[in-house]
């Protein structure tokens, strides 16, 4: 060859990726071959024939495995045709890099620099016709000899045709390349597609993988969902040409465009997020489907890379001659329209049912969202109508950050009016700019009483009887109150839900979860013992008026958890066996010495306003218990409540059973969640 093929392999690029351009590049060259028999008089395109035979690694098995056995490594492909063959003028060709024999086609005369890129040797041999007699030509053509040993030698009359054997598939290829007939056929259908919907047709194409057989007419007619339909471009000045294809939806989920040069795919871009609606699979009177557009023009056939793994054109047009330039850029804005026309209803409907998705998800699960919907454009709200709740909700989140930082934006401005803006005009902004901030406020009440309605129904959950028959222990209770073992200084605190239990422990000075009493700083009590919550609250008394300065008002409030449907409640000697007693035993030791958490001493501290919760399930020995203590039963059932007397032990008592605790809960939020379309049964 007219130039050292181990520099040129050196400088030719061919992604790991695209692993299959020179099995692509053998089957176009063959339907060239093919062309040209039937232009010098031969048979039809349709009536040739070409043939992929895949070659595997010996077999290592014992050959006794089921057919769904992973298959060996391909190590070779054959591509055979019937077409003119190596005849003078290609062989000619073959021997010059570069050569310009194709160029009408596209071609750039390296195709076959891929070959030996992907596999270590090629070889031929090739039957062809020259003034009425038959010759075979043989050869190999490797990166260190090129075309080696050259055999030409007439042969008898018989039928002429082509063999191109790659051979020594390169292993980081052969990794990423498809691995079964089926797959590499509909590769090749893919990629070879303009020939199949042309006019004069494609010839016939088969893959052969053993005893599978794979024919791309049969693989065409599964996969073609309607007839292609083609229609002109003129992308600034210059003419294209767009095929529009439906494709069944077995054979691709994804809707993508296809940029060619020379008959062949060069490039292709996913169409998910350019044309509104174009995700998810489309529907229209045949069935399910998705798209496929195949870009042509001369434009394309000239800027194509020498590999043709790209093409030599700008993303985006810039400078003195961007107004003349073609970019991708403008491509693909040029493509949108003739798309959505070709779509058509198929398009309207998958919009609408996104929208619908979009409509549902924010009604039922995230009503924070509902507020900003007006102020997203329609495109951006054309989902997939099969999008998953958390991909929805990430992008509903974006939405709204996006209408956020367009208000933050917007605020720096709308106090000044513009230019040539009359007093109504600006007063219209200004309404409109305010009504903006409210619908975005109305969106974070949403989602905080969103979060709220979804620890509701985990608590729900959380006291109904498991699969295996038992309840969920105090703990995991615990936790969806307050993290345990934390304190109000630490950083977890903040995930706490301790309004399920009364909204006045979210103003406190200290508190502390599962915590040894004695670690407390408000008391200097050196008990050991752990309350489930204890809190302390100070507060100034301005009604307390004296010369003499006075210590902070306080309170201190003790929450005890019991496991669901527990029934072994009992006066006995520990507290344990009493949780109204076991309560108010914490609030007398936190009575000791109390003081604020900076250490101020709290005046008469053993007199202390104290309150006490006990959540519990209302089985028949608590129900004693809360009677031996002289406590009201609840109207409503749900519980009991009164004042301890005696020994220390004054406080408000207070029994909530859990399905109380729930209840209400759900009450005290029933305007919320009625308003944002919640259940609250």
């Amino acid at each position: 060859m007219e130039s050292l093929l181990k520099g040129r392999l050196r400088n030719t690029h061919l992604p790991y990726s695209n692993a299959l351009i020179p099995l692509f590049e053998g089957i176009v060259n063959s339907i060239h071959s093919i062309e040209d028999d039937a232009k010098s008089g031969g048979r039809q395109v349709r009536q040739h024939q070409i043939t992929v035979r895949l070659e595997r690694s010996p077999q290592k098995s014992l050959g006794i495995e089921p057919k769904t056995a992973p298959r060996e490594p391909i190590v070779a492909i054959v591509v055979e045709d019937d077409g003119v063959g190596f005849n003078a003028a290609n062989w000619a060709s073959f021997g010059v890099l570069d050569s310009l024999e194709k160029a009408s086609r596209g071609c750039r005369g390296i195709g076959r620099l891929t070959w030996l890129k992907a596999f270590d040797r090629v070889s031929v041999d090739s039957i062809y016709a020259d003034g009425g007699n038959l010759y075979r030509r043989r050869f190999v053509f490797d990166p260190d000899r090129s075309v080696h040993p050259v055999a030409n030698e007439e042969v008898d009359p018989q039928a002429k045709r082509t063999i191109v054997r790659l051979e020594g598939f390169e292993r980081r290829y052969a990794e990423v390349a498809p691995k079964t007939a089926r797959t590499i056929a509909v590769a090749v259908l893919e990629h070879c597609l303009w020939y199949f919907v042309r006019e004069q047709g494609a010839p016939k194409i088969v893959v052969e993988d053993g005893e599978d057989c794979i024919d791309l007419d049969d693989l065409f007619d599964e996969h073609m969902h309607a007839s292609a339909k083609a229609e002109p471009i003129v992308i600034k000045g210059q003419d294209f040409e767009l095929t529009n294809v439906k494709f069944r939806a077995a054979v691709s989920k994804t809707h993508v465009a296809h940029y060619c040069a020379a008959g062949r795919v060069v490039r292709s871009d996913s169409l998910r997020d350019r044309v509104p609606g174009l995700n998810g699979i489309l529907q229209d009177a045949a069935g399910p489907f998705t798209y496929a557009g195949y870009l042509t023009s001369k434009y394309f056939d000239e800027r194509v890379s020498g590999q043709r793994v790209d093409f030599n054109i700008d993303e985006t047009a810039t400078g003195l001659f961007a107004e003349h330039e073609i970019s991708f850029e403008d491509i693909r804005a040029s493509l949108v329209p003739h798309i959505k026309d070709y779509l058509g209803d198929s398009l309207v409907a998958n919009i609408a049912a996104g929208r619908e998705r979009v409509d549902s998800f924010v009604a039922k699960k995230a009503p924070r969202y509902r507020p900003i919907l007006s102020y997203v454009a329609e495109a951006d709200l054309a989902v997939d109508p099969g999008i998953t709740d958390a991909n929805l909700d990430a992008l509903l989140h974006k939405q709204l950050f996006r209408v956020e930082q367009a208000l933050i934006s917007e605020g720096h401005t709308i106090l000044g009016p513009q230019d040539a803006e009359t007093e109504a005009e600006y007063i219209k902004r200004l309404d409109e700019y305010l009504q903006k901030v409210s619908d975005l406020k109305r969106s974070d009440l949403a989602d905080y009483v969103m979060h709220r309605h979804t620890v509701i129904e985990l608590l729900d959950r959380a006291i109904q009887r498991g699969s295996d028959g038992k309840f969920a222990r105090e703990d995991m209770i615990h936790e969806i109150i307050v993290p345990m073992r934390i304190t109000s200084d630490d950083t977890k605190f903040r995930r706490n839900s301790l309004w399920l239990i009364d909204e006045r422990l979210a103003f406190h000075d200290f508190l502390a979860s599962d915590r040894p009493i004695k670690s407390m700083p408000i008391t200097t009590s050196e008990s050991p013992t752990e309350p489930d919550i204890a809190v302390l609250r100070t507060f100034d008394n301005p009604l307390a008026v004296s010369e003499n300065e006075t210590g902070p008002q306080a309170s201190i409030t003790v929450v005890e958890i019991k496991r669901p449907m527990r029934a072994d409640y009992r006066e006995g000697s520990t507290e344990a066996d009493d949780p109204i007693q076991q309560a108010l035993g914490y609030l007398r030791r936190l009575r000791q010495g109390a003081s604020t958490k900076t250490g101020r001493p709290i005046p008469n501290a053993e007199k202390i306003p104290g309150f006490v919760y006990v959540i519990a399930d209302l089985t028949k020995s608590l129900q004693e218990r809360c009677e031996f203590h002289q406590l009201t039963a609840t109207s409503d059932g749900m519980g009991y409540f009164g004042y301890h007397t005696g020994k220390g032990y004054e406080a408000y008592v207070q029994v909530i059973s859990f399905d109380g605790l729930v209840a209400s809960a759900k009450e005290r939020h029933r305007a919320f969640f009625d308003k944002l379309g919640l259940p609250t049964h």
